[in-house]
């Protein structure tokens, strides 16, 4: 098949732009962050792990933010063996909420607080610049023709989205739990909680990377079972987990009061517990939604 360069018009569409602004915006950031010296960022134990987390983030939309532009400048995406129409929203709309983390946790557990410091505040501007490029260009997206846009511009993909975020930052909430838990106290110190928790986080982002997956491959018509039963029942499964996930956060932070747990730090374990609480309770609202969606496309279909 062909390749067809686009026109000068295109390259100046309110998308491309959108992308090249993500792309200016996120360089920026990673730049300035990378840049940073001791002094400029904060002594809390937490700060390093955060900091890899949203340098991660920042990198990585940026690699693929500018895959993404450069194969839909030469028009090689028909090429590509993915739908592209999913793989575009996919990734604006996960940017915009892993941006949209790393915009929060930059500013509040890595860069310092003592002192007005002029590299971390404009990493910080910067990182904002990035999540309303991403959001932007999510919109964008969503707001396309029906025929220009893929199952992942709707409600229910969005959902999909939604939980693989909520999936992600768990398992870095938890993992920053449990290696706290280490360097002060030891094994010992995690509780089962923790360890049940972790499992059905990590349960629960398998299932949706691999509905992602399956989305991204145009493989739903493989699959050996109803696509949609499959969908039905992994939102059923979600939604179970992470009601039991959601009793044991909050049962964790009644006990951290019971024990009159120093609460005015707020990058140690308390605040991560209540973090993961809060986040918990995001994402099971996600997988509650999904599910009523799901419920409802079966019966429609039951009574076609």
């Amino acid at each position: 098949m062909p390749v067809i360069v686009l026109e000068a018009s295109d390259l100046t569409s309110p998308l491309s732009l959108v992308r090249m602004w993500a792309l200016l915006s996120g360089c920026l950031t990673f730049s300035l962050v990378a840049s940073l010296v001791p002094s400029e960022l904060t002594s809390d134990t937490h700060q390093y792990s955060f900091r890899i987390l949203c340098m991660f983030t920042w990198c990585l939309f940026f690699i693929l933010t500018l895959l993404i532009h450069v194969v839909n400048i030469i028009q090689f995406h028909s090429l590509v063996p993915i739908s592209w129409k999913n793989l575009t929203v996919t990734v604006a709309a996960l940017a915009t909420l892993m941006t949209f983390s790393a915009t929060v946790t930059f500013p509040w557990a890595v860069m310092c607080h003592e002192g007005a410091w002029p590299r971390p505040i404009a990493a910080s501007l910067a990182s904002c610049l990035t999540f309303l490029a991403y959001a932007t260009e999510a919109y964008l997206i969503c707001n396309q023709t029906q025929d220009q846009k893929g199952y992942m511009a709707s409600v229910p993909g969005l959902l999909k989205v939604l939980q693989l975020w909520g999936g992600c930052e768990m398992i870095v909430l938890v993992v920053e739990q449990v290696r706290g838990a280490l360097v002060k106290v030891g094994l010992a110190a995690v509780g089962w909680q923790l360890w049940v928790s972790g499992a059905w986080y990590a349960l629960c982002l398998l299932m949706s990377l691999g509905t992602v997956m399956v989305v991204l491959g145009d493989c739903a018509g493989r699959c050996p079972l109803p696509f949609d039963r499959l969908l039905a029942g992994f939102s059923l499964t979600g939604v179970l987990l992470y009601v039991v996930a959601t009793i044991l956060c909050f049962t964790r932070v009644l006990e951290l009061r019971k024990r009159d747990q120093d609460l005015t730090d707020r990058k140690t374990g308390p605040t991560l517990v209540v973090m993961e609480a809060v986040m918990t309770s995001i994402t099971l609202l996600a997988y509650t939604v999904d599910l009523a969606f799901s419920i409802k496309l079966l019966r429609d279909r039951s009574h076609a």
